[in-house]
């Protein structure tokens, strides 16, 4: 057999494998949030904030299309012409046009102009987010984190690309089954790094004060059989007003993260209540879950590259010979891009089910449906969250259930525990 034929075998192998987990691990089914109930509790929000909310989405939506239709220009222009392959080859020659050079800063070169172009659109958005009150970040802060953030996608970015050109370089016949399992395996290593490595970067993370919060959420986390190595303040009233918690890491990394200003804005109910929730995350496993989903996704980019690599009339566009050579960087990016604006919906769809669930395991795990729904309308409204968003942009880009689904089904949840 060829390796093409190996390749198209492992990718119909993966797929399959991939179909069949998430088939078994995604909860298709959510609990039930009537319609009915869902328009009581729109009609608890104060118009004027339901206005303002809206009003806040309706100027940052233009910029949130831009951006998408932007970025997928540049990627594009960078891909199906020959200017990334040039570009690359500009960032290559001051180092004798070596591979590895060519690799790795003709690719960080390619994503930057692709950043740089958007650029504009996040000052915009800066802006908006800062006169609506939701971020606390002046200028200065603000340009810092977006350095911090090139600079942590300059180190992820480089090595990734160093070692997958590497790949491709010293085994080119084999490199699509080198370069899935390396794709497979980094998305487990991330998973695992991201929380303890690159977390602290963008914020300062102290251990919450001994006091009866720390206590209940502590005994929450031992009650549902969720072990956690401690409970954490995240100091995110530094960027922003917006309130949330979250459960970090995996196996000895787990931990309980709160952010402060939840402890300035909240009850100390709505506190566990939103920590229930997060513990539902890792009761299901839906980090390994995703994790597990991601390595299998990424193996199969990867082989799907490696097929695509026979369209001529694709590398002919892109000025390329091969698409496992640098200067088909931006043909990399074109094909991701691409893949990633088709996929996102799914995503979407897939994200919803999981955190759905995560409120059922929430409402069972305090048996508070009152509070839950306390606690939507509060994150509703400090993150100025439309409570009541359009059903079809719902439908292809939220990742959770509205906020007047989520109480709804608070409501249902109550009146089957009666």
């Amino acid at each position: 057999m060829t390796p093409r034929l190996w390749a198209g075998g492992a990718l119909i192998v993966l797929l399959v494998a991939l179909i069949g987990f998430a088939a078994v691990a995604v909860p298709w089914h959510r609990a039930p949030a009537p319609r009915a109930d869902q328009l009581a509790a729109l009609g608890e929000f104060p118009a004027d904030q339901v206005a303002r909310s809206r009003a806040f989405h309706a100027e940052l939506r233009p910029l949130s299309y831009a951006g998408m239709l932007l970025g997928l220009l540049i990627a594009l222009v960078l891909g199906l012409t020959p200017l990334g392959a040039r570009l690359v080859e500009l960032a290559g020659r001051p180092f004798g046009d070596h591979w590895l050079a060519r690799a790795v800063l003709g690719g960080l070169a390619v994503v930057f102009v692709a950043e740089l172009v958007t650029l504009p659109l996040a000052i915009w958005r800066h802006t908006i987010v800062v006169r609506y009150g939701i971020s606390t970040q002046t200028w200065g802060g603000w340009s810092v984190d977006l350095l911090k953030s090139f600079g942590v996608g300059a180190v992820l970015g480089g090595a990734v690309l160093a070692a997958f050109f590497t790949v491709t370089h010293f085994a080119p016949r084999w490199w699509w089954a080198f370069g899935a399992a390396g794709a497979a395996g980094l998305v487990v290593l991330l998973s695992f790094v991201l929380p303890v490595v690159v977390e602290p970067i963008f914020n300062r993370f102290t251990p919450m004060a001994d006091g009866p919060l720390r206590t209940e959420l502590l005994a929450l986390a031992e009650r549902d059989g969720v072990p956690v190595k401690d409970v954490l303040v995240a100091d995110a009233s530094r960027r922003t007003r917006a309130v949330n918690a979250y459960v970090s890491g995996l196996g000895p990394t787990r931990r309980i993260v709160v952010y402060d200003t939840m402890l300035a804005e909240a009850t100390p109910g709505e506190v566990v209540s939103v920590t229930a929730h997060e513990l539902g995350h890792a009761k299901d496993d839906d980090v390994l879950t995703g994790t597990i989903m991601g390595a299998l996704g990424s193996a199969v980019a990867v082989i799907v590259l490696y097929l695509l690599g026979s369209w001529t009339g694709l590398l002919r566009l892109a000025g390329v010979e091969s698409i496992a050579e640098p200067r088909a960087i931006g043909l990399l990016l074109a094909v991701t891009t691409v893949a990633g604006l088709v996929a996102g919906p799914a995503q979407s769809f897939v994200s919803r089910r999981v955190e759905a669930r995560a409120d059922s395991h929430a409402l069972e795990l305090t048996g508070d449906p009152a509070t839950f729904e306390a606690m939507q309308r509060r994150l509703g409204t400090v993150n100025l969250a439309d409570p009541d968003p359009p059903s079809w942009e719902h439908a292809m880009f939220a990742s959770h259930p509205s906020t007047v689904q989520r109480m709804a089904a608070a409501r249902a949840w109550a009146q089957g525990a009666r």
